[in-house]
């Protein structure tokens, strides 16, 4: 069975209907500060792309194929590629900017994928992401474990329980704090990569 994330017009009717009752506010946000060249991480059907500024020089990447044919129809410009977040096929340094919108609770090996994106930024780029966090309330979090395992089949790779940001800044970015905005469990920040920084492992955070 493929998940909605593999059912393209599925998965473009929850975003719009999400997007209506605010979600499309935050993902202009998303795309708004997008500088250069720009590199929009599992860019799904391509809502993000139309609204790049003008000037950026975007390539969208997303696993699924039949997403991409759908994204093709919203930016006909703009180049696409199938490929993975843990195996990004670009060279270093190569993107001033980097997209996530809502892409990461769905990246098999997030940390490996994070550490793929800090060799693709250059030393100055930036990390935009918007993204659905594990909650704060112990209730709520708990309630996400328990369905974890059923929403991430019929979503086809979705985890709701996922502590992204905190995944983030172990991978070696620093998370701006006048950037950040919290909303339930919405989450939209920029970080940047922190000079020198090791990633941490699980025993040393």
């Amino acid at each position: 069975m493929r998940g909605v994330e593999q059912i393209p017009w599925l998965y473009d009717a929850v975003c719009a209907t999400c997007e209506a009752f605010g979600l499309a506010r935050w993902r202009r946000w998303l795309a708004a500060g997008a500088r250069g060249r720009v590199l929009d991480l599992g860019c799904g059907t391509g809502r993000n792309l139309p609204l790049l500024p003008p000037g950026t020089v975007a390539v969208g990447l997303d696993p699924s194929w039949a997403s991409l044919v759908r994204a093709r129809r919203r930016a006909p410009a703009v180049p696409l590629v199938a490929g993975s977040a843990e195996a990004l096929p670009f060279r270093p340094g190569v993107f001033d900017t980097v997209l996530s919108g809502l892409a990461f609770c769905s990246v098999p090996d997030a940390r490996r994928g994070l550490r793929e994106v800090r060799r693709v930024l250059a030393s100055e780029g930036r990390l935009r992401m918007l993204e659905h966090v594990r909650a704060t309330e112990r209730w709520k979090a708990r309630w996400q474990d328990r369905v974890q395992p059923f929403w991430t089949w019929i979503t086809g790779g979705c985890h709701p329980n996922r502590e992204t940001e905190r995944t983030v800044e172990r991978s070696g970015f620093a998370i701006e704090a006048a950037e950040r905005r919290a909303r339930g469990n919405m989450r939209r920040f920029v970080a940047v990569p922190r000079e020198g920084a090791r990633e941490e492992t699980d025993h040393g955070a």
